[in-house]
Protein backbone atom coordinates (compact mmCIF):
# COMPACT_ATOMS: atom_id res chain seq x y z
CA UNK A 1 0.00 0.00 0.00
CA UNK A 2 2.84 2.25 0.94
CA UNK A 3 4.91 1.84 -2.33
CA UNK A 4 1.24 2.40 -4.50
CA UNK A 5 1.00 5.64 -2.55
CA UNK A 6 4.53 6.73 -3.00
CA UNK A 7 4.03 5.65 -6.84
CA UNK A 8 1.43 8.06 -7.36
CA UNK A 9 2.81 10.97 -5.28
CA UNK A 10 5.42 10.92 -7.31
CA UNK A 11 3.46 11.00 -10.23
CA UNK A 12 1.46 14.22 -9.12
CA UNK A 13 5.03 15.50 -8.54
CA UNK A 14 5.87 15.57 -12.36
CA UNK A 15 3.07 16.55 -13.44
CA UNK A 16 3.32 19.74 -10.77
CA UNK A 17 6.70 20.39 -11.96
CA UNK A 18 5.58 20.30 -15.87
CA UNK A 19 2.74 22.46 -14.83
CA UNK A 20 5.11 24.97 -13.23
CA UNK A 21 7.75 25.10 -15.95
CA UNK A 22 4.85 25.31 -18.70
CA UNK A 23 4.40 28.83 -16.66
CA UNK A 24 7.79 30.30 -17.36
CA UNK A 25 8.88 32.51 -20.29
CA UNK A 26 10.94 30.51 -22.94
CA UNK A 27 14.29 31.48 -23.93
CA UNK A 28 17.46 30.99 -25.94
CA UNK A 29 18.39 27.20 -25.82
CA UNK A 30 15.11 26.23 -24.19
CA UNK A 31 14.15 22.56 -25.59
CA UNK A 32 10.56 22.03 -25.82
CA UNK A 33 8.28 19.24 -27.52
CA UNK A 34 5.22 20.50 -29.98
CA UNK A 35 2.75 18.55 -30.68
CA UNK A 36 -0.13 19.11 -33.67
CA UNK A 37 -3.90 17.84 -33.67
CA UNK A 38 -7.13 18.39 -35.96
CA UNK A 39 -5.18 18.45 -39.53
CA UNK A 40 -4.16 15.73 -41.67
CA UNK A 41 -2.23 12.92 -40.38
CA UNK A 42 0.93 13.44 -42.74
CA UNK A 43 1.10 17.15 -41.52
CA UNK A 44 0.88 15.82 -37.66
CA UNK A 45 3.78 13.69 -38.61
CA UNK A 46 5.66 16.78 -40.20
CA UNK A 47 5.25 19.30 -37.75
CA UNK A 48 5.15 17.61 -34.31
CA UNK A 49 8.30 17.08 -33.01
CA UNK A 50 11.10 18.33 -30.78
CA UNK A 51 12.14 22.05 -31.04
CA UNK A 52 15.34 24.41 -29.64
CA UNK A 53 14.76 28.24 -29.15
CA UNK A 54 17.87 29.73 -31.30
CA UNK A 55 19.72 32.94 -29.83
CA UNK A 56 17.61 35.17 -31.32
CA UNK A 57 14.60 33.74 -29.22
CA UNK A 58 13.07 31.68 -32.75
CA UNK A 59 12.24 28.49 -33.67
CA UNK A 60 11.24 27.21 -37.08
CA UNK A 61 8.08 25.07 -38.22
CA UNK A 62 7.02 23.77 -41.29
CA UNK A 63 5.08 25.93 -43.35
CA UNK A 64 4.95 29.20 -41.28
CA UNK A 65 8.39 29.73 -40.62
CA UNK A 66 9.95 31.50 -37.75
CA UNK A 67 7.63 31.96 -34.85
CA UNK A 68 9.46 34.18 -32.12
CA UNK A 69 8.76 32.18 -28.55
CA UNK A 70 11.64 34.07 -26.63
CA UNK A 71 10.20 36.27 -23.42
CA UNK A 72 6.91 34.06 -23.97
CA UNK A 73 4.97 31.56 -22.13
CA UNK A 74 3.87 28.08 -23.87
CA UNK A 75 0.00 29.35 -23.70
CA UNK A 76 1.21 32.54 -25.71
CA UNK A 77 3.18 30.26 -28.24
CA UNK A 78 0.66 27.85 -28.73
CA UNK A 79 -2.29 30.15 -29.54
CA UNK A 80 0.56 32.50 -31.73
CA UNK A 81 1.34 29.12 -33.73
CA UNK A 82 -2.60 28.00 -33.75
CA UNK A 83 -3.18 31.78 -35.10
CA UNK A 84 -0.33 31.29 -37.72
CA UNK A 85 -1.57 27.92 -39.60
CA UNK A 86 -4.96 29.55 -39.93
CA UNK A 87 -4.20 32.89 -40.89
CA UNK A 88 -2.05 31.54 -43.50
CA UNK A 89 -4.58 29.40 -44.65
CA UNK A 90 -3.05 26.06 -43.87
CA UNK A 91 -5.30 24.96 -41.42
CA UNK A 92 -8.89 25.53 -40.42
CA UNK A 93 -8.70 24.09 -36.40
CA UNK A 94 -5.29 23.12 -35.50
CA UNK A 95 -4.50 22.15 -31.38
CA UNK A 96 -0.85 23.08 -30.35
CA UNK A 97 0.44 21.61 -27.82
CA UNK A 98 3.87 21.95 -25.58
CA UNK A 99 5.79 20.62 -23.51
CA UNK A 100 8.48 22.15 -21.23
CA UNK A 101 10.83 19.13 -19.76
CA UNK A 102 10.92 20.50 -16.03
CA UNK A 103 14.59 19.51 -15.78
CA UNK A 104 15.36 22.51 -18.34
CA UNK A 105 14.82 25.09 -15.49
CA UNK A 106 17.16 26.03 -12.76
CA UNK A 107 17.73 28.88 -10.40
CA UNK A 108 21.59 29.00 -9.28
CA UNK A 109 21.59 29.69 -5.52
CA UNK A 110 25.48 30.40 -3.87
CA UNK A 111 27.30 31.80 -1.46
CA UNK A 112 26.44 30.99 2.42
CA UNK A 113 23.76 28.24 1.75
CA UNK A 114 24.14 25.12 2.97
CA UNK A 115 24.13 23.49 -0.14
CA UNK A 116 25.24 25.73 -2.77
CA UNK A 117 24.00 24.75 -6.39
CA UNK A 118 21.50 24.62 -8.77
CA UNK A 119 17.73 24.60 -7.89
CA UNK A 120 15.12 22.82 -9.66
CA UNK A 121 12.48 25.96 -11.04
CA UNK A 122 9.28 25.76 -10.33
CA UNK A 123 6.47 28.75 -10.96
CA UNK A 124 5.89 29.55 -7.35
CA UNK A 125 9.46 29.89 -6.61
CA UNK A 126 10.94 33.29 -4.68
CA UNK A 127 14.46 34.17 -3.34
CA UNK A 128 13.40 32.75 0.33
CA UNK A 129 11.99 29.52 -1.03
CA UNK A 130 14.38 29.17 -3.29
CA UNK A 131 17.40 29.78 -0.36
CA UNK A 132 15.50 27.23 1.57
CA UNK A 133 15.71 24.42 -1.12
CA UNK A 134 19.57 25.31 -1.09
CA UNK A 135 19.36 23.91 2.48
CA UNK A 136 18.63 27.14 3.89
CA UNK A 137 21.62 29.58 5.40
CA UNK A 138 24.87 29.40 7.01
CA UNK A 139 25.66 30.65 10.23
CA UNK A 140 28.07 32.99 8.59
CA UNK A 141 25.54 34.10 5.88
CA UNK A 142 24.77 38.16 5.58
CA UNK A 143 20.79 37.56 4.82
CA UNK A 144 20.04 40.80 4.64
CA UNK A 145 22.08 41.76 1.95
CA UNK A 146 21.16 38.76 -0.90
CA UNK A 147 21.77 39.50 -4.06
CA UNK A 148 19.14 38.72 -7.18
CA UNK A 149 20.77 38.87 -10.81
CA UNK A 150 18.43 38.56 -13.33
CA UNK A 151 18.99 39.57 -17.28
CA UNK A 152 22.76 41.45 -16.10
CA UNK A 153 21.11 43.12 -13.30
CA UNK A 154 21.47 43.30 -9.09
CA UNK A 155 18.79 43.56 -6.69
CA UNK A 156 19.49 43.48 -3.25
CA UNK A 157 17.33 41.71 -0.72
CA UNK A 158 16.51 41.56 2.82
CA UNK A 159 15.33 38.48 3.95
CA UNK A 160 15.38 38.99 7.42
CA UNK A 161 12.55 41.35 6.44
CA UNK A 162 10.88 38.96 4.54
CA UNK A 163 10.71 36.56 7.64
CA UNK A 164 8.66 39.10 9.01
CA UNK A 165 6.83 40.09 6.24
CA UNK A 166 6.39 37.30 3.54
CA UNK A 167 4.57 39.56 1.11
CA UNK A 168 7.91 41.46 0.65
CA UNK A 169 9.44 37.82 -0.83
CA UNK A 170 10.06 38.22 -4.84
CA UNK A 171 9.50 35.48 -7.47
CA UNK A 172 12.49 33.80 -9.20
CA UNK A 173 12.46 33.36 -12.94
CA UNK A 174 14.44 30.12 -14.72
CA UNK A 175 17.94 31.81 -15.18
CA UNK A 176 18.31 33.64 -12.17
CA UNK A 177 20.97 34.12 -9.34
CA UNK A 178 20.79 34.26 -5.93
CA UNK A 179 24.11 34.88 -3.83
CA UNK A 180 24.48 35.24 -0.16
CA UNK A 181 27.46 37.12 1.04
CA UNK A 182 28.94 36.39 3.89
CA UNK A 183 28.41 38.87 6.90
CA UNK A 184 31.70 40.77 8.10
CA UNK A 185 30.42 40.04 12.18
Amino acid sequence: MKKILLLVLSACACVAATLHAQDATFRSGDSFDLRISGVPADDQSTISGAYTVDNQGYFNLSYIGKVKAGGRTASEVQTLVERAYVDQGYFTHPTISLTIAPTARFVNVGGQVKSPGRIPYTADMTVFSAIGAAGDFTEFAKQNGVILMRGGKSTKIDCKKIRSDPSQDVRVLPGDIIQVPESPF
